[in-house]
């Protein structure tokens, strides 16, 4: 499938600003699931972005406006090509006494511990115990239900939390948005001795749950051994599949923002993001 996208963000000062720096995380990785066909990043006041590969693999771009202005807008526009369900390997049936095992572990050590976002308290690990209350199956199928857990048990519900609320805050209210329940599906996993990380993106999204609007995304991936990082979305319940565009992985939220930056001035008066993932026509374009 290709997909195009859309993700532009505008910020409006009261007053000027200066001395802007800004970095960006916004061009779809490539990868076995997908392949980055084209990308542009554009910036109003006009800036010359430059890119580097951070620690987690993920491509980001940083640029500064020295000039005041009033308005900032960072617009990215991308095609990338999904690789077909059916052309996608199955996630293997590993037992997590072979988890344990795997000499891949500790490569990956920082995706079992405490990060910013996913405090492990005790109460994620209680909710890891009553999510795999049947007892332990295979990594892959404990990852899909403490999911389904958080599915079944809470509610989608825009406004309940906000950029800076932790996995635990989120577990307490049992409410919140895509990255909350990502940040909790995090905790279990981690809790229950699976590797997992953060990741940033964009669906198709033909159904979305009630008060969903079209933005950005966040979902999971597991470690796998022999198969490497399995994807699953707790918001809808499912498996990432060719809908999906994912443009970073990390520890948690705070390793992938999309946009972050500074500057001297005035207090942002408004901020508003926009974006659009549809369908595409086949094209001879390319990263």
């Amino acid at each position: 499938m290709l997909i195009s996208l859309l993700h532009r963000t505008t910020f409006v000062y009261a007053g000027k600003a200066q001395e802007s720096f800004n970095e960006v995380r916004l061009k779809p990785l490539d990868g076995a699931s997908q392949t980055c066909r084209s990308f542009a990043l554009r910036t109003d006041p006009s800036a010359q972005p430059r890119e580097y590969v951070d620690f987690y693999g993920n491509t980001a771009h940083f640029f500064d406006i020295a000039a005041e202005h009033s308005r900032l807008v960072i617009e990215a526009t991308s095609e990338v090509e999904t690789t077909p369900n059916a052309m996608r390997a199955p996630v293997p049936a590993v037992t997590f006494p072979e988890l344990q095992a795997s000499p891949e572990i500790e490569l990956h050590a920082e995706f079992l511990t405490d990060s910013h976002y996913v405090p492990l308290d005790v109460e994620l690990w209680k909710e890891a115990k009553d999510a795999l209350a049947g007892g332990r199956r295979d990594v892959w199928s404990d990852v899909q239900r403490m999911c389904q857990h958080i599915f079944r048990s809470f509610a989608y519900r825009p406004n309940t939390t906000g950029v800076g609320t932790v996995a635990t805050d989120a577990l307490r209210l049992r409410a919140g948005v895509c990255q909350d329940f990502a940040h909790v599906a995090l905790g279990l996993c981690r809790s229950s001795g699976i590797p997992a990380r953060y990741v940033s993106g964009y669906f198709i999204k033909s159904q979305r749950r009630p008060g969903e609007d079209e933005a950005s995304h966040a979902w999971i991936e597991a470690f796998v051994p022999g198969y490497g990082w399995a994807p699953f979305d707790p918001t809808h319940d499912r498996p990432a599949d060719d809908r999906y565009i994912k443009l970073a992985s990390g520890r948690d939220y705070a390793d992938i923002r999309p946009v972050s930056g500074s500057y001297r001035g005035g207090k942002t008066r408004s901020l508003s993001v926009e974006v659009r993932v549809r369908e595409a026509e086949a094209a001879d374009t390319a990263c």
